[in-house]
This record gives structure tokens, sequence and C-alpha cells, in this order.
């Protein structure tokens, strides 16, 4: 199959993987030698994807707090919940506008925006989390197949906080959000970055390929040129500091790696940060601050 990004043909195999959380199916990840995107094959289709999400322990969409890692996972939630939502705020200077977050899970994230008087519509693919959002939060969030139905130039602020590397239509969903976000908007993307030390240091384990529910793998060019061809252009890199150590202890779960994994992943995860001090691109994953190019249509 041809680049899903740049439609350049004979992507490389660059790593031989599996589904480490649930079906220990094997997967392969492709290397676009050009835009340098790496993306699973074989791609799950739309119909097919379902069954890798259907476990409660698929962290992004549950509330379970049992075990030192969900509790983990939640502590670190609520600090980053209250740095992202007054990140945001301040990229307006006070200003209450309209946002849009795709991909919403049990909505976190849009009711704290809430709080802070923003008015929030939310996406969500998953019926029974959309169900268990409006038991938390009492949110009315929308399917995601709504977003070809929005309207033009509403939103101050579009959010996909690691929501973009499990999309199937990955430009058509970007087409939308240039449509629906205002000519001064930001577009905010959260993503895992195969570049950093620690997919490097873990390989084929590395927790962020997350096979094969995530279909992307993003590295900062790819995102570059993806962006720029629909009309976007990063404004500015901002590291996620928590994700390195996480997806490490997650990394060494998956290679059994016994008493001392926690430990070696402390190690990785800092040292992977430690580098990302001077030079963002290199963390774990990467917030990407985007907004539309001057002067520039849509395609």
């Amino acid at each position: 199959m041809n680049c899903p990004v740049c439609n350049h043909s004979n992507p490389q195999i660059a790593i031989e993987s599996q589904d480490f959380s649930l079906t220990q199916a094997s997967f392969s990840i492709l290397h676009c030698t050009h835009c340098t995107v790496r993306f699973t094959s074989p791609l799950p289709s739309q119909d097919e994807i379902g069954q890798y999400y259907q476990f409660e322990a698929y962290i992004s969409h549950t509330d379970i707090k049992e075990g030192w890692m969900y509790r983990l996972y939640h502590l670190i939630r609520t600090k980053t919940l209250a740095q992202k939502t007054n990140w945001i705020q301040s990229l307006f200077t006070g200003h209450k506008g309209h946002l849009l977050d795709i991909g919403a899970g049990t909505g976190a994230f849009a009711h704290a925006m809430q709080h802070k008087s923003w008015k929030v519509t939310g996406l969500e693919p998953d019926a029974p989390t959309r169900e268990r959002a409006y038991e938390n939060y009492k949110l009315q969030l929308q399917s995601t197949d709504a977003i070809y139905e929005l309207p033009e130039n509403e939103y101050e602020v579009i959010t996909m906080w690691h929501v973009l590397e499990h999309v199937h239509a990955l430009k058509p969903y970007l087409n939308q959000c240039f449509k629906s976000l205002k000519q001064h908007g930001r577009l905010i993307i959260a993503v895992p970055n195969y570049t950093s030390f620690d997919a490097s240091y873990y390989k084929k384990y590395w927790a962020a390929y997350d096979l094969p529910r995530h279909l992307y793998h993003f590295s900062p060019k790819s995102m570059t040129i993806l962006l720029n061809e629909i009309g976007f252009e990063i404004v500015s890199l901002k590291p996620m500091w928590y994700d390195s150590f996480y997806v490490s202890l997650l990394s060494e779960k998956y290679k059994a790696s016994g008493k001392l994994g926690k430990l070696l992943a402390g190690c990785i995860g800092l040292i992977s940060n430690l580098i990302a001090i001077r030079d963002a691109s290199r963390c774990s994953s990467i917030i990407y601050e985007i907004k539309k190019k001057t002067n520039t249509r849509n395609k």
C-alpha cells in the first residue's frame, strides 16, 4: 500500500511487533522513506478495529482505579488536565470561546474546559464511553460521525489528545478541522513520537506503538508534511513529560522485565526527557500547536 500521508510507494518494514494488550496478533510497522510516517500493517478496517478495543483495561476509555498502574494514570491525568486547560486559556488571554474536543473519551478534558466557562462540543466514537461521560459529567457527547456536519469557522480551539493516531480517515478529519476552525484559532494535536529515545530503546516493545489500535506513528517531519498539505502550519511543540515514564513502564511490562522493570523504566523515561529538554521534537509524546496558514484555503 502507498503511504497515507505523501502517497509514495514501496514503504519499508521498520518493525515486526504484536498486540501486547489483548490478542497477541502479529503486525508490521511500515516506514515511508519520503515523509517518515509509519503505519500499521495489515491495517484493520473500520469494521474490524472495534474488537481490539474490547477490554476494560483500555486506559483512555476507563475509570478503573484499582492497581498501581491505573492509580498512577489518574494521578497524572489530574495534573495534566490542569496544565492543558491553563495553557489553552493562556493562548487566548482570558477569552472564553467555543472548543471542539475530538475523541473526548469519558469527558474529563471537556468537563475541565466547561469549568473555565468555555462552550464545549465533544465527539466520541464509542457509545458506552459516551454514556460514561454523561454519567460522570452530564456531558452530551456526539458520535464522531458528526464531524462532517460541523459548522464552518465555528471554533477557537479544536483538540485531539492522542486521537489522530487512531483515525482511519486521516486527511478528511484534518480537512474538516480546517473548515471548522476560526481563522485565528488553534488546532491542538497530541501524538506519540517514535523518534524519541524511549521509542528507540524499546523498539518493538514500545508501548506507544499500541498495535493495532494506533494506525499511524508520527515523527515531527511527517506531521509537518501532513499539516502543510492540509493548509496548516505548526506554531510550537510542547513536550508531554509524563508520557515517557508511563510508556516506559508499560513497555517494561510487555518485556516481562520483572522486579527491576520499574526502576529501569524510570531511568529510560528520565534519559528521554533529558534529551527532550534541549530539543522538544525528541519527547516521547508531543503536543503540536497549529494554526491556519495565512491566506490559505483548504483543498
